[in-house]
Formats: structure tokens, C-alpha cells, sequence
């Protein structure tokens, strides 16, 4: 079973849209459009291009979505692997995923101690106790978003780890199908308990109970098995324009979801795999061209590391270039993003060669 270029694509995109929201949104905190000018063509043509890009950049969070999906899809796709050699050793795959996840995002905590340009927005205490160990939903309020708010998605995936040899015997003795609507059930009830019946704090269903991401973690599980079985098939509907259009067309509907306590129990799935169509639909794009899908496929195998490092950064750098006009910005998020992909791929290869010299016997393993 080989590697999937267009899957690195994609989660190059994931992530790199995920960075750039946080980005736009410490720029544009308080900023406003120029009034819409109608005079023109061009002029008109400018406040729509102005009106798209705000409404598009809005949606970045988004991309959270699409990377539990890619997550449920590589690791479905790693352990099936796995599982086609022989019985798989439980103890050694969590073996494995720790060594892959927690020495770089002790790295990242490293970096944000030690690095210059980077936004401190809290004082280091005894919570960072609990966020070495990744235990952030413990005292959920006071910890989930400590020091890096990024970092809750790590709390997350570890609970996702842990009950993943469940999911994967559930997968594959249900099916996909049966698997995907049991597991979106499960999830939908955990969030309509905590956000209608028993209402808790927000953060809970962002990720604090991982069950309440389970809907999306199950499509990623899911699609990787439809194209295990018939690949041509699922890519060309991913990959050649289908799935871009069906999930743009779908999208406001997703959106609506917003409005109302019972709807916001289905918005996080439904705005996740909206946004998964048109992400992917850009990456089987992008993966016609050598060169990009290459550079692209780089950030997106390196993924983690920009994940755990880059909010600090581009909430300092946001706040300074506030006065900057949008073309501006635009020019220097570029720049910016380009830079902070090399300096996570340089710590998380650093890394990741570090431990498999300390730990040489088994080879680590991506998420």
C-alpha cells in the first residue's frame, strides 16, 4: 500500500490554512473593509475579491476538521498495513506513537520558552505540568488553551490513540458504512449531552472529549477503507472535481448549522467535510504539477511540526502589521508561512533523528 502523494497535499493545505487563519485573525482583529465601490469594473471587481477573501479566510478554522479526517484516513490506512503483515503488536504501535508525538511537542514547548518573536500571552506556572504531559483537558478552563491554544488539538489526538484499536476492530468487522453511522451517532449524542441537555464549557466538544470529534476521526477511517477497495473510484470523485463542487454547494447549508443549539451539535462535521471536498479537490489539482504537489506533499508530511509551533509566531508578528494594507499582508503571510513550514520541518526532522538514534531498535511512526 503506498503513500498518497495528494494525501500529503492535502494536509499541506490543512495545516498551512489552519496557520493562516491564525494569522488573519490577529491581523484583521478589529479591521474593517473599505466601503464597497460599485463605480466600475474594476472597482466593483476589487470589493468582491475584498468581500471573498475576508468571507474565505473566516473559514480557516475550518481546516481543524479536514485534519482529524486526514488523521482518521493515514492511520486507517497505517494500521490496515500493518495488520496485512501479521497480528499487530498494540504495545509496540502505542510504542511507536509516542515516540513519534511527544518528543516533538515537548520540542515545541522548548521553542516557545526559549524563542524570540513569539506571543507570551501567559505566565508560565505550574499548568505547564499538565501541558508537557498533554493532559490539558484536566481543568479544562485553565488549561486547554494555556501557553499555545493550538496545542488542544494534541490533548485530543492522544484520547483518539487510545481507543484507536477499538475503532480499527469496529471498522473492519462493521464495515465502513455501518462504522461511519454508529460512530457519527455516538458522537453527535455525546455533543447534543453536552451542549443541550447537560450544557458544559465550549471546549469540551471542541476536542476535550474526543468522542465529540469522533464523527469526523470515523469519515477519515471510513473513506480509507472505500479506497482500499475501490481507489479509482473514491479519487476520481475526490480528485477530478466532483467532490470540490459537491462541497461547495453544501457549504451553506453546513454554515447554517451555526444557528441553533441542536443544529451546532452536526456544524463541526458537517464544516469539516465540506471544507475536507474543497481541500482535497485543490490538492488532486495541485498534484498534476510535479514540482508543487512536491512542495506541498512536503509540508503536509512534516505537518506536525508547523502545527505545534506556528500560532506563537503569527500572533506576534499579527499584531505589528495591523496598520500593513491587505496586499501587504497577503505578501507577508506568504512569506511568513514559507519560513515557519522550514523552521517546523527543521525541528521536527532534528527530532524525530535524535530519537530514532536514543531509541534505534523500531522505526517511529507519522499520526
Amino acid at each position: 500500500m503506498k503513500r498518497l502523494l495528494w494525501l500529503d497535499v492535502s494536509k499541506g493545505l490543512a495545516i498551512l490554512f489552519v496557520a493562516y487563519f491564525h494569522f488573519f485573525r490577529t491581523y484583521f482583529e478589529h479591521g474593517t473593509l473599505p466601503p464597497a465601490d460599485w463605480s466600475g469594473l474594476a472597482a466593483g471587481a476589487l470589493t468582491i475579491a475584498r468581500l471573498v477573501w475576508l468571507k474565505v479566510s473566516g473559514l480557516g478554522f475550518h481546516a481543524v476538521g479536514v485534519f482529524i479526517i486526514l488523521s482518521g484516513w493515514t492511520l486507517m490506512q497505517s494500521t490496515t498495513r500493518r495488520a496485512e503483515s501479521g497480528a499487530i503488536a498494540w504495545g509496540s504501535w502505542y510504542r511507536a506513537r509516542f515516540l513519534r508525538l511527544y518528543p516533538m511537542y515537548w520540542v515545541a514547548h522548548l521553542v516557545y520558552l526559549l524563542s524570540p518573536f513569539v506571543a507570551r500571552l501567559e505566565p508560565v506556572d505550574s499548568r505547564i505540568i499538565l501541558s508537557l504531559l498533554g493532559l490539558r483537558f484536566i481543568d479544562i478552563q485553565m488549561n486547554f488553551m494555556y501557553l499555545n491554544a493550538a496545542w488542544w488539538y494534541f490533548s485530543m489526538l492522544i484520547q483518539f490513540y487510545l481507543i484507536f484499536p477499538l475503532l480499527f476492530w469496529a471498522a473492519r468487522r462493521l464495515g465502513p458504512l455501518r462504522f461511519l453511522l454508529i460512530a457519527c451517532a455516538l458522537g453527535f449524542f455525546a455533543r447534543y449531552l453536552l451542549l443541550v441537555v447537560w450544557p458544559q464549557n465550549g471546549l469540551w466538544g471542541l476536542g476535550g472529549f474526543a468522542i465529540c470529534r469522533l464523527p469526523e476521526l470515523a469519515l477519515g477511517m471510513s473513506l480509507a477503507l472505500w479506497h482500499s477497495r475501490s481507489s479509482a473510484r473514491v479519487e476520481w470523485f475526490l480528485l477530478r472535481g466532483a467532490g470540490f463542487v459537491v462541497g461547495l454547494l453544501l457549504y451553506p447549508a453546513a454554515l447554517l448549522l451555526y444557528h441553533g443549539a441542536t443544529a451546532y451539535v452536526f456544524v463541526d462535521f458537517a464544516t469539516g467535510a465540506c471544507c475536507f471536498l474543497e481541500i482535497v479537490g485543490i490538492a488532486g489539482l495541485i498534484s498534476l504539477f510535479k514540482r508543487p504537489a512536491n512542495v506541498f506533499g512536503l509540508v503536509g508530511l512534516y505537518s506536525y511540526g508547523l502545527y505545534l509551533i506556528h500560532q506563537p509566531y503569527v500572533i506576534w508578528l499579527g499584531v505589528r502589521i495591523r496598520e500593513q494594507p491587505i496586499w501587504m499582508f497577503l505578501l507577508i503571510a506568504v512569506a511568513t508561512l514559507a519560513v515557519l513550514s522550514a523552521w517546523g520541518m527543521l525541528l521536527e526532522k532534528a527530532t524525530n533523528a535524535l530519537v530514532n538514534k536514543l531509541v534505534p531498535a523500531r522505526k517511529t511512526a507519522r499520526p
